[in-house]
């Protein structure tokens, strides 16, 4: 008796559906993303039992450097303390990141050259449309010009030198709010001013959108403490820190909020 042949069936399948759902999801992905932004420098936050999350919008980000970790200086302390600072807008809105910058800068910068008549800072229209895309930047006033002239790619290698010592923006321990602000103050000074931004002068100026969002700003600031983040290394020393701390106070900037990630079950207790 011969055998029964078994018809074969294709063992082909159509990968076409998976592959139109394949290409849907990575485009639905990289849409909705929100890409991190480069950094001058490196830091590790402390780790924390919160789960509280930073806002993505509308937020003032202020960086303070660590100490050198690679054993490339013979004081590592000395790359440390550096202050940085970034400004985010509301991507969804009139009130974008580079529209915020530059009505960060325009105040920041009638507030520095009220105080230094003699040695004031201007800037080309040029230069001010750079720093609207610029996400972080940490130098003296009187650096900025020189900052903003140069390519990203040259702008990116001198922030990053820690060592040199026209990067970061000047603090003291100045506790006069009518006296004569550090740099780092003038910036907050400007912070202040914008989030406050309801005379009747400027706010005519304004969309109605723009002047919601300032208020929202305004509220993510004074009432809330999500308007400013300060991140910081998980080994920076605390009188570090401090400074900044006391510096927001002095400024009349109370409430803020200090970046952790988040720590794992096996991570002890202190």
């Amino acid at each position: 008796m011969g055998k029964v042949k078994i018809k074969r069936k294709s063992t082909l399948i159509d990968m076409t559906a998976m592959s139109d759902v394949t290409v849907l999801l990575l485009t639905f992905f990289m849409l909705t993303s929100t890409f991190l932004q480069k950094e001058p420098t490196i830091v590790y936050t402390p780790s924390s039992v919160s789960e509280e999350k930073v806002p993505m919008n509308n937020v003032v980000t202020v960086l303070v450097s660590s100490a050198d970790k690679s054993g490339k200086y013979e004081d590592p302390s000395l790359l440390e303390g550096k202050i940085f600072i970034s400004f985010t807008g509301d991507a969804d809105s009139t009130l974008s990141s580079e529209k915020i910058r530059l009505m960060m800068l325009d105040e920041a910068l009638n507030i520095y050259n009220e105080q230094h008549k003699n040695a004031q800072v201007h800037l080309t229209p040029a230069q001010k449309a750079v720093f609207g895309q610029t996400n972080m930047f940490g130098v003296p006033f009187t650096e900025l010009p020189n900052l903003l002239s140069m390519t990203p790619n040259e702008r990116d290698k001198f922030q990053g030198d820690m060592a040199n010592p026209k990067v970061g923006i000047p603090i003291n321990d100045n506790k006069d709010y009518n006296g004569n602000y550090n740099d780092f103050q003038v910036w907050l000074k400007a912070i202040y001013n914008v989030a406050q931004t309801i005379n009747r002068e400027q706010g005519e100026k304004l969309t109605a959108e723009e002047r919601a969002n300032l208020s929202n700003l305004y509220t993510a600031l004074m009432r809330k403490g999500q308007g400013i983040a300060i991140k910081a290394d998980k080994d920076t020393p605390f009188t570090t820190v401090q400074r900044v701390f006391d510096n927001l106070q002095t400024m009349k900037l109370n409430k803020f909020s200090l970046m952790t990630a988040l720590k794992s079950e096996d991570e002890p207790t202190q």
